[in-house]
């Protein structure tokens, strides 16, 4: 018996704090800046699809958030392409956006800038961006 409660004491002891899951998401949702418009567009993207933002092709591979008992903590792992005038593209941009920190890791271009605000696990229509 005291051995059971010296292994359930130190079970609780050394035992780390508990994370909830983190909740895959299919749709990626992001602001737009066009610089010389000052026009700001939001896009949703779903995952491992591309959307054209100007010249940018964004690109989500990933889209986590957790659960609404948790913290808020939206990350997304992305992908942003230039295109060029000839039609090539140049990665401008690989990496994880969070959207509690828009200026860590936002997409800034000389024309657009692009920043996470949130994942979906639905799409709404009227609200990508028409481009």
């Amino acid at each position: 018996m005291a051995f059971a409660v010296v292994c359930a004491v130190a079970m609780m002891t050394f035992a780390g704090p508990v994370q909830a899951q983190k909740i895959e998401n299919p749709i990626a949702v992001f602001s737009a800046m066009d610089k010389i418009t000052a026009v700001v567009t939001t896009i949703e993207v779903p995952i491992d699809q591309s959307i054209r933002f100007g010249t940018l092709n964004v690109t989500p591979r990933i889209c986590y958030t957790r659960p609404p008992t948790e913290a808020p903590q939206t990350t997304a792992f992305v992908e942003v392409d230039e295109v060029r005038l000839d039609g090539a593209q140049k990665r401008i941009f690989t990496g994880w956006m969070f959207a509690s920190s828009p200026g860590l890791n936002g997409v800034e271009h000389p024309v657009y800038d692009v920043w996470l605000i949130n994942c979906k696990t639905s799409s709404d229509p009227a609200s990508k961006a028409k481009e």
